[in-house]
Formats: structure tokens, sequence, C-alpha cells
């Protein structure tokens, strides 16, 4: 049996959504845990940290611990996570893992594995050094702080999970060691049925934070010129979009009008069941980011069965490999991508043949949470010869 600590955003800390009385994650990390929870030789213990007291049961699943520690805002990133650390180095004293797994470099998990005082290694869901070198974030800003603190993280951690070969390029050279693990999908995109047929005319479906890495005021554009030369097709607009930002102030001003004149709709932040019913009803995925370490989403509307249409960025160029009539673009060719929309809109509208299957080999739970297994052996192993040549 191993026994793993594994550091991951409770999302109602993220979302301050501290009235709900169960935890939930990201998409990668619940995935994973779903994994987690089918396969033996596993001990599992999940350790959050909070702003909040919050409610928590004392398990996930029969194999998985949930434990929410109290941390005041002071212990948080204006101390570099101080408060954090000493909290969760407290919890392993009594939990003695054999590793601790941090999810992500975004927020708190990464430094307190470093921290921990046990053999760690972290997975990169996004990419903050080169977020910061592709958007500029202003000096002493969250996105500044976390691509520093993600260097000095990646120095100190035994290894690193990359999620694509576009995220292993950028991670090696700044760490010790590194393995090619996918994140995982969750499990209901392969076992529930679908739920709804798809609608016509087509829905072009984008998923993803209303921001200026996702491009989503560009593909409005790409609809408008769509619907004035008479195509017939709706993009429809799914994620969070704050209105207090700039660029997700002015999408939602615009997709007002483009609602009225019947070429667009935004759906808003949607849950996992909402989205998959937003999936099966939709067609074909429009994702065009600019930077792009992994793209989960482009994996799960594959193995809804939709077409894609995507930039060439990150970790979606593994993810599209061998899928048939996958489209991938140039970075700002958005001349190509409405070209070629159009003209699969003037064709039969139909969905990659082996998608689906292909998504189910590369990325289900349970396949993902083995190679985790296999990972963390290698590194346990490693460490116990080490130690027994050390006193020969």
């Amino acid at each position: 049996m191993v026994r793993v600590a594994l550091l991951a955003i409770d999302a109602r800390q993220a979302y301050r959504e501290y009235h709900k009385p169960q935890p939930y994650f990201g998409t990668a990390p619940e995935a994973l845990l779903q994994g987690f929870a089918l396969v033996p030789d596993l001990e599992v213990h999940v350790v959050s940290c909070t702003q909040r007291p919050m409610d928590a049961p004392p398990k996930l699943a029969d194999n998985i611990w949930f434990y929410s520690l109290f941390v005041p805002k002071l212990g948080w990133l204006q101390t570099g996570y101080q408060g954090c650390i000493r909290a969760v180095r407290r919890k392993l004293r009594t939990i003695q893992p054999a590793i601790v797994h941090g999810q992500g470099t975004e927020r708190d998990c990464a430094m307190c594995a470093v921290w921990s005082g046990f053999p760690n290694v972290l997975t990169i869901h996004g990419n903050m050094r080169n977020m910061a070198d592709t958007f500029k974030p202003r000096f002493g800003s969250f996105g500044w702080c976390a691509a520093l603190l993600e260097d000095y993280a990646l120095k100190r951690t035994g290894g690193v999970f990359c999620n694509s070969r576009f995220t292993d390029e950028m991670i090696r050279p700044r760490t010790t060691k590194t393995w090619l693990v996918p994140n995982a999908l969750r499990e209901s995109f392969f076992t529930r049925p679908r739920s709804a047929p798809r609608e016509q005319p087509p829905i072009l479906l984008n998923v993803g934070v209303i921001a200026p890495n996702k491009r989503q005021l560009e593909l409005l554009e790409i609809a408008g010129r769509l619907h004035a030369a008479g195509r017939q097709c709706q993009f429809w607009f799914a994620g969070q979009a704050d209105p207090a930002d700039p660029y997700a102030a002015e999408f939602l001003a615009r997709i007002q009008v483009a609602h009225r004149q019947g070429y667009a709709r935004y759906a808003g932040y949607l849950t996992g069941e909402q989205l998959l019913d937003c999936f099966d009803r939709a067609c074909a995925l429009v994702h065009f980011s600019k930077v792009e370490t992994f793209g989960l989403v482009v994996a799960e509307a594959l193995t809804r069965g939709l077409k894609l249409f995507a930039a060439r960025c990150g970790g979606i160029v593994d993810i599209a490999e061998g899928v048939q009539d996958a489209e991938l673009f140039e970075a700002n060719d958005f001349a190509g991508l409405e070209q070629r929309i159009a003209q699969w809109l003037e064709q039969a509208v139909r969905p990659p043949a082996n998608g689906a299957e292909l998504m189910r080999q590369r990325y289900h739970p349970v396949a993902v949470a083995r190679r985790h297994l296999e990972i963390y052996r290698e590194i346990i192993d490693y460490r116990s010869s080490s130690a027994t040549r050390s006193k020969q």
C-alpha cells in the first residue's frame, strides 16, 4: 500500500463558496481522484488550505481521506504562503505519507509540497512562468508572484508531472526530473449516455474563462461575419466572466447584441453535468487560446464526439494527434479558422470518427491514476535503494 498526500486547491476557497458542505476541485484533480478511488494499493490523503473554516467530510472515497486546514489571510501569497506551509507540515507529520504530491503551481500547493519535509513531486496544470512571459504582469501582481514562486518550487522538488510535451519542454530545464503524464478526464465523460441530440443549425461551442488568453472577443467577431454571410450556425460561449475585468465586460456587452441578432449566446459558468449537456447539443468546439498548457476541454469535447477547430499550441497538439478531421491552426490565423468553419458548415456536419475512442485510451481516470502509482513506486524504490547504499 502506497500512502500519498495530495495537496490540492479546494474550489470552495478559490471561488469563495465557503457555505458549500462538500469540497470540490479543478477538473483535472477531480478526475485523478476518481481514478485513485478505483485503483487498489493506494491510500490517498487530500489536504487543502482555506481562509475560512469550512465543513468537510472525513473521507471522499473508501481509500481517500480529506483535511481542510484553516489558514488566516496573512499566511497566504503576501508571505509566500508561510501560513499554509506550516499548517500542511503539521498535518503531514500525523499522516506520514511516503510521498507528497502538489497539484499545481498557481497557488499554495507547490510551495507546501517542497517545504513539506517529505519526498515530493509536483504537477504542472498552468505554466505560470510561460504565462508571465506572454502577458507581462505588473511587478508584484498575482501573475508576477506566481511565476517567481513556481521557479522556486521547481528547483526544489523531486520531479514534475508534465501533462503535455509542450509543458515538458518548458519545465525540463528548470527542474531535476520530469515525467510525461496527461491530465485525466472525469469519469462521467466516458460513462454518461448522450443526453441530447445535436441541434440544428449547428452549435459551435467555446469553453473557458472569458479572458484575453482565450480570445472570445475575436471568436465573436468571426461569428458575426459568418452570420452576415448567411452561414447558419450559433456560437455558444461558456465560462466564468468577471464584469470588473475590462475584457470580460466588453464581451458581456457585445454578446447581448449578438444574442439579439441570433448568432451567439453566453451560457455562463457551467457545472459538470451542465457542461456535458452543452457538449452533447453542440457539433464542434472552437478553442483558440494564446497559451495552453494542456487543453483539457479539448479532450473533453473529443470524448463527446465534437468536431475540433483549435489553435496549434501547448498540449492541444498532443490531444489532437491521430484524431481524424481535427483541425489546428497557427496561433493568429483567424482568417484560416473562419474560412474552414465556413467550408465545414457548407458540407455535411459530422464528428470525427475516432476521437472518442482515442480519448478513452489516453485519458481515462483509471489509466492516468495507474501511471501515477507507477511513478510513486519508482520514486519510493529509488529513495529506499539510495538510503541502503548510503549506509553501506
